[in-house]
């Protein structure tokens, strides 16, 4: 996990010389000058600080699994229709796209032998359809098993940021976007994946590049971001199963609007119509 320098540090020291000059024995003393050497301040936390962090993984899990406890989705699993199979875990891996075989796959690696392991040729076969072919009827429950494993819970994590909280970050703050833009990038990637098909993270980061510049090149961040959410609305315009763009209207662009682009708390926002508040 990439972790930004937490400003933990209390305000900024301001060093200060008074130089007073005496004029005459019995003459009062006069202030001819005073100096700061103001600190430079410190950039505000980056999505990848652990508060920061927090709040991505419970605005993420509002538009998820409609709650603020992501920790909870550990044992979440169900095939929603949207094409991809099951849809499981803290970030949705799906069977169908093989974020899901990968987890499983790593699970075993670290812990041979557990209760999920031996649905690995039947992953591999379905990823790239939404068959549940040699899953049914067991592989829910015994995913739900699995999630109260601490191993499972933390091999859920790790491919989370290998996949998609990491690269969305170094991709943001490669394009000097703060915290908002960094997580609209983490948003993008859990939903639309980073392959080569229109709708993939990338190629919604280049049809916003179109018509706007990230500060990186240049450009107003609030402009870029504007047109990286335009661009996101399209892709999941695109997708019957993705359609409603509450996640992106009600959701971040609330605070592009407010210009929170720390996205510093509280935070107000709504998902499918349902209200969230973080404090």
């Amino acid at each position: 996990m990439v972790h930004a320098d937490r400003d933990t540090a209390g305000p900024a020291t301001v060093s200060r010389r008074t130089v007073v000059a005496v004029l005459g024995a019995v003459a009062t003393g006069a202030l001819l000058g005073t100096q700061r050497a103001l600190a430079t301040p410190l950039a505000a936390p980056g999505l990848d600080d652990p508060a920061k962090k927090e709040i991505a993984m419970k605005l993420v899990s509002s538009a998820e699994n409609s709650s603020l406890d992501w920790k909870a989705q550990y044992k979440y699993i169900e095939d929603i229709g949207d094409g991809r199979g099951y849809t499981a875990g803290i970030i949705g891996f799906c069977s169908g796209t093989g974020d899901m075989l990968d987890l499983v796959q790593l699970y075993a690696d670290r812990k041979p032998g557990n209760v999920l392991a031996k649905y690995l040729p039947a992953l591999r076969r379905v990823n790239g359809t939404d068959s549940h072919d040699g899953l049914d009827p067991n592989y829910p429950r015994d995913w739900r098993k699995a999630a109260q494993d601490t191993a499972f819970q933390q091999a859920q994590n790790d491919e989370r940021d290998r996949v998609y909280f990491n690269p969305a970050v170094a991709q943001g703050k490669a394009d000097g976007l703060r915290a908002l833009g960094q997580f609209a990038y983490y948003d993008a990637l859990v939903m639309h994946g980073d392959g080569d098909d229109p709708t993939s993270f990338r190629n919604i980061r280049k049809r916003a590049l179109r018509t706007a510049k990230p500060p990186a090149q240049g450009g107003n961040e609030t402009t870029y971001l504007n047109a990286f959410l335009d661009a996101r609305v399209w892709a999941m315009k695109q997708e019957e199963a993705h359609s409603d763009t509450s996640r992106v209207d009600t959701e971040q662009r609330v605070f592009l609007r407010k210009g929170n682009l720390d996205l510093n708390t509280p935070l107000d926002w709504k998902v499918y119509g349902d209200s969230y508040h973080i404090g």
